[in-house]
């Protein structure tokens, strides 16, 4: 289908409805694209999620203050050491 939007007055009522039938496969398409990465969105979350709760079991540092320093320089806008 054209990207540009359709001159309405110029269309039958049979090419109105062809183009609404066209639109909404299209968002139908999308949303079930949509869907999909947000379901394995969640899959990697929980799979961080889960391995981040590992490390704090087993003890270990999970942000270290090199790791707040650089996010720091980051959000200020610095660049980190040895970087040009």
């Amino acid at each position: 289908m054209d990207e540009t939007f359709p001159d309405l007055g110029s269309l039958t009522d049979v090419e109105l409805k062809d183009v609404i039938r066209q639109l909404t496969e299209e968002e139908t398409e999308i949303s079930y694209k949509r869907r999909i990465l947000h379901g394995k969105i969640d899959i990697l979350r929980a799979e961080l999620v889960n391995r981040l709760r590992n490390k704090h079991e087993d003890g270990e540092i999970m942000i270290t203050g090199e790791d707040v320093q650089k996010l720091t320089d980051i959000l200020a806008h610095r660049q980190p050491d040895g970087a040009e």
